[in-house]
């Protein structure tokens, strides 16, 4: 069991979890009905980064919320809460309005790029152990948007559909492309380095670091 969370951290943990995987069982249930199969519900699902992370939400908190070890490490936590607070920042920003959406796609909608993205860095500012990031940490996150972004592309470029508009090579072209998805990156990684400053800041205001060698045994 992992006991660097209190029974509250684990309840609200379990919570984050439950409403994550609310919106996937909701998204994928309504894309099968529209699209006639689960298979390919899946197959066109996985194409977005705001499922990939959700599921990554989900499966993270479900481990938290059972005390499994590993789920509740600091690096993890941090990369997660940054990931999905990425995808409702470029949602709002991006993405809002732009499509009419009705039924099961409109509450899986509001549920993975606004409940979500909100409960989880709330998570992160209350229970999240502090003091355990390290300032490699955000590079090490990076890894999951850059793959993120080569598979979109490649699998774009083999279908002829992009997840989004501002990655439509199509559409937008190559240099149009790119810029957004560096200054995206640029904006992700600046982030991350603010996560890592926080974590810092929050734990020496409480007097304690992860960091902290443990007491020398008798």
């Amino acid at each position: 069991m992992d006991d660097r969370f209190s029974a509250n951290g684990r309840r609200f943990a379990g919570l984050i979890a439950i409403v994550a995987w609310i919106g996937m069982i909701v998204q994928f249930g309504t894309s099968t009905a529209n699209m006639g199969s689960f298979a390919a519900a899946t197959w066109h699902l996985l194409l977005f980064f705001t499922i990939t992370t959700n599921l990554g939400v989900a499966t993270t908190f479900t481990g938290v919320a059972l005390g499994k070890p590993g789920f509740g490490s600091p690096s993890l936590l941090g990369g997660v809460t940054l990931s999905i607070v990425l995808v409702g920042v470029i949602y709002s920003l991006l993405l809002a309005g732009t499509v009419v959406l009705t039924g099961g796609d409109k509450v899986a909608n509001v549920i993975m790029h606004y409940a979500v993205p909100i409960l989880t860095p709330l998570f992160w500012l209350t229970h999240a152990p502090k003091g355990g990031l390290r300032a490699r940490d955000p590079l090490s996150w990076a890894v999951y948007p850059l793959t993120y972004l080569a598979y979109a592309l490649v699998r774009g470029g083999v279908e002829g559909k992009y997840p989004y508009e501002f990655l439509d090579v199509g559409k937008i072209g190559w240099i149009a492309t790119a810029s957004n998805a560096t200054a995206i990156a640029v904006g992700f990684l600046l982030a991350g380095y603010l996560i890592v400053w926080l974590d810092r800041r929050l734990a020496r205001q409480a007097g304690f670091s992860t960091l902290e060698a443990a007491p020398p045994s008798a």
